[in-house]
């Protein structure tokens, strides 16, 4: 059995080689992997501190303007922020996979598979994501696409400024 020394010894050579390996990852992606490995080996995490000082619990969605709406399904996320067009279906979906959910890309397929689930499907998702894009700042930015046809899966990413008009939707018309 190994000495308390060794242990300490080997517990800080696992903290170095752990920082080697997150040090070169955006923040969100160090989330998840830091996510994968906790519940990979049972620990349970501390909820993050909130902007405002109380807690967070991991289900929490995590933006930066410090609300702290608890969404543990896309339906909630979608009730409360109400979309009114089918461009805004497509945000707020987006966004629930992207800052809910912590994808670093969405797939137009799989957003508007989950809101058909939902009752609320998009007739042409392309459509409303190049609407997006088409905003002045846009929403969302197109980051690939594979394939060379014109129905080729395309990825999207919420820009900062569709971000906050999903948080805009979320807090609800201005008094």
């Amino acid at each position: 059995m190994a000495g308390a020394k060794d242990g300490l010894s080997g517990e800080i050579q696992a903290m170095s080689v752990i920082e080697g390996a997150l040090e070169p990852l955006e923040e969100d992606v160090r989330r998840r992997v830091l996510r994968w490995a906790a519940e990979r080996f049972g620990v349970v995490l501390a909820p993050e501190p909130s902007p405002r000082g109380g807690a967070r619990s991991p289900q929490q969605e995590t933006d930066t303007s410090g609300g702290t709406e608890e969404y543990e399904a896309l339906a909630d996320l979608y009730a409360a922020a109400a979309p009114k067009t089918e461009a805004d279906r497509a945000l707020v979906a987006g966004y629930w996979f992207q800052y809910v959910q912590g994808e670093s890309e969405l797939e137009g397929a799989r957003v508007n598979k989950e809101l058909k689930q939902l009752g609320h499907g998009v007739a042409n998702i392309t459509r409303a994501f190049d609407g997006l894009k088409a905003k002045t700042p846009a929403l969302v930015m197109q980051t690939r696409k594979s394939g060379s046809t014109k129905q080729a899966r395309k990825k999207y990413k919420l820009t900062n400024a569709g971000k906050q008009e999903v948080e805009r939707m979320l807090a609800g018309p201005s008094e």
